[in-house]
Order: C-alpha cells, then structure tokens, then sequence
C-alpha cells in the first residue's frame, strides 16, 4: 500500500501528547543509552541467514557546523590520509569475521573530503563483501563535475548536507562562506542530481530564526532543484551544542515543530511521497534515508561509530589515537557496549518500522514470540488512542503516526547525541584539542 498522502495537522490533542511522549523519551533514552567500558576486541560474527548493512564514519570536515553533535575534526590531510587506511584495515577484520554486506552507508563528517581516499574505501568494500548499493554524504561545494565523474559509477545514493537554501540562515549556520549561497547550491545539485539513482537534499526545519515563509521557499527550491528525495530533520542537539548553538544561532523552540511539520507535508504533497517519517522521495526513488531502517542490524567501523547486534550497541572509540593504534593491533576499536532486554529491543524494532512506515505484526510476532498488542500493550494503547494507524492499512502509520514516529526519532537521536557527548569529555587534552580544532 502506498503511504498516505493525507496531511498532518497538529491538533491541541497532538501538541499535547507530543509533549507527554518526549519528556517520557528524554528520560528513557538515558537508560537505553547508558553505554558501559568494553574491552572486546571485535564485534560477534555474522548469524545465519540474517542481513546487515555496513556503515563507515569518516570524521572530516572543512569547518565545523554549531549544531552538529556527530564525531567531527578540522581536516588535516595527513591524519586523514592515516585515518582513511585505518577505516581499511578495519573493514578486513569485519571481513575475516565473515561478514557479507549488500549496502555501504557512508556517513560523517563529510566522506568525499579526499576523494582518492573515498574511492579505495568504497572499491576496497566492494571487493570484500560484494556490496552492491552504495550510499554517501557530502557537502554542496563538492557537487563540481570532477566529484561526479568519481562517484556516479560508485555511488547510487548520494545525501547533500544543504540545510537551507536560505542566505541569512547559511551565514548563521557557517555554512555561506564554506559552500556558497542558496542559489548557487541550487545550480550545484541540479547539475548533480541526473547522474545518480537518488540524490537526496537534506534539510533542517525550526532553526530559532527560521520563519514560516522561510522554510516555505526551501521547500519550493527543493521542488525546483530536480533531487529525487529530501529529508527534513527536526533541529536536534545535544547539551554541549545547544550551549554554543544559542550563541551562533539561537535557542531552540520545541513548540514549533508540528506546525513546521505541518508545513513541509502540505508543501511536499504533490511532487513527493513520504519514505519514512522525514524522508520524501519523488518518481521510483525508493533508497531510504536511514540504513537503520533498511536493516534491523548493523555493523560499523570508523571512528565515533555504532553497530547493532542482536540486540547489542557497540561503540567504537572516539578518539582518532586510540582507534588508529587498536586497529593496528588487529583490533576494531570498541570502547563501550550496551546491551537491550527483550522489550527494549521490541521497543526499538516498532520504532524503526513505524519510522520507515511499515509495521508488520506478523513478522513482529515471528521475531519476538509474541504479538505486539501483548509485548508492548501500553505503547500499543496510546498509538490506538490518537489514531497513529491507517484505518484502511493497520501496519501503515497514518499521518498522526508519521509525526509520533518523527518525536520518537528524534528523542532517539538526541540521546545518541548525548552518548557522543559524555564520549568526547572523556577524551584526553590532545583529543579534544583535535575535535575543537
């Protein structure tokens, strides 16, 4: 059944309940992510007959954006360079484990940083796990015609950081200088999007200063930039970055959020349809945003990276140090690991199938040995009570439901972003010399 058009509307009822469910999240996600010290040298190997997606972090970047909470440094060539041999080598321990992957997800950071690098990774990949399909991240001023002619024979799916079109916005995020204005991000991504299988624009909606006619006219040039899909993240931090967030660019407004929500999916309806709770796509483009969605389990290498299996989170060290030496040693470089009950990994599994708008309860039923009106009775409850579910589809999330899955994702990642948090403080002085550069 194809996702329903229907536009969400934020009703009291929904501000009201979005507001019980994230401070609900806000303190479990600091249980669910409360990673303990481990000193396992490698993840476990691969299950029979299960799938796993494969996801490399490359931790570079031009500058730093003030918002952003992920494993991040100022480039420097030469420790990249070091970093991108290291990420290799990794990738054949993941390999002598005997892991096969049909998906790479490159993510950062910003992957294309030094694009001879990105190339051997990606052949490397391809060469030990027969990957098939190949995602990437990367920055606007990057989309020249030297980056395509590199990628579009190895890359199907590649992810703009854009942000906003908007030129106030781009100086207020640090982003002007670096990658240009609005309009010449435009030109940049239509000269791009023809040669790939999808090009996704992703967007941030309810920036402090973004007003409603703002992110209205991003949503016409999105429209207008030929992308084949679109992602539009709800403004998420951590504690760290909101401190120097409101000094650069403001303080968040929580309130907002759904009626912004309400806006980009009016904006949206006749030229896309919705992939999962943020992610749009247009045509026959079907490559979701998130590789968590894709696969129920992960596996990562790289530097300030996680992977999810059988019900572990692994989390591999954030310190570029620390994981060039384990790696060397033969190791991959896991620094911590949580490990989720039953019900949390209920929890997480309708989470990601409600985010990628399919909640099959069968396979729920086949996966855990009980039906999901038993195993998550109070959940179930509170979906049903505000109507999150299709009447005419009980697995499809309705429009309620794709903003609830929205919150939740959210709170999730905010959550992830705290765990970065407590790991860069726990770095030594010439790590976090590193990560401030």
């Amino acid at each position: 059944m194809t996702p329903s058009r229907d536009i969400f509307t934020p009703t009291k009822k929904i501000q009201a309940a979005e507001r019980i469910l994230s401070a609900y999240l806000k303190i479990a996600t600091k249980q669910y992510l409360s990673i303990h010290p481990a000193t396992i040298k490698t993840v476990p190997g691969p299950k029979p007959d299960h799938t796993y997606t494969l996801y490399a972090h490359v931790p570079f970047c031009e500058s730093l954006c003030p918002y952003c909470s992920f494993n991040r440094f100022v480039l420097n060539r030469d420790k990249a360079r070091r970093y991108f041999n290291s990420l290799r080598d990794e990738m054949r321990i993941v390999a002598g484990l005997g892991y096969q992957f049909s998906s790479l997800y490159l993510g950062g950071g910003t992957p294309t940083i030094l694009p001879e690098e990105l190339i051997a990774t990606i052949d490397l990949a391809r060469e030990l796990f027969g990957i098939q399909e190949v995602s990437c991240e990367t920055n606007p001023n990057h989309l020249n015609s030297e980056m395509i002619a590199i990628l579009k024979d190895r890359v199907q799916r590649l992810s703009v950081g854009v942000q906003s079109f908007d030129d106030q916005l781009l100086k207020q995020m640090n982003r002007y200088e670096k990658f240009g204005s609005g309009s010449t991000i435009l030109e940049n991504i239509r000269l791009a999007a023809p040669h790939f299988k999808s090009l996704n624009v992703d967007m941030i909606f309810n920036f402090p200063s973004q007003t409603p006619e703002i992110l209205r006219q991003d949503i016409q040039q999105v429209i207008a930039s030929g992308a084949q899909q679109v992602t539009f993240y709800p403004l998420m931090t951590s504690p760290s970055v909101s401190r120097s967030m409101k000094k650069s660019i403001g303080e968040l407004e929580p309130e907002r959020e759904a009626a912004y929500y309400h806006i980009i999916n009016e904006g949206l309806a006749k030229d896309f349809v919705p992939l999962s709770a943020w992610t749009y796509a247009r045509g026959n483009s079907s490559l979701i945003d998130e590789y968590i969605v894709d696969s129920e389990e992960y596996v990562a290498v790289g530097s300030g990276s996680f992977s999810y299996l059988d019900g572990n989170l692994y989390a591999s060290t954030f310190s570029l140090n620390e994981y060039e030496q384990r790696v060397q040693a033969g190791e991959m470089a896991i620094s911590g690991m949580q490990h989720f009950s039953p019900y949390q990994q209920m929890r997480y599994r309708m989470m990601m199938d409600m985010f990628g708008l399919k909640f099959d309860r069968e396979a729920f039923e086949k996966r855990f040995g009980i039906p999901v009106h038993r195993g998550l009775s109070m959940e179930m409850a509170f979906f049903n009570l505000l109507g999150a579910f299709s009447k005419h589809d009980a697995s499809i999330p309705s429009p309620v439901g794709r903003y609830l899955s929205l919150v939740i994702m959210r709170e999730f990642f905010t959550g992830v972003n705290n765990v970065r948090d407590i790991a860069r403080a726990s770095l030594n002085p010439s790590d976090i010399a590193e990560c401030l550069a």
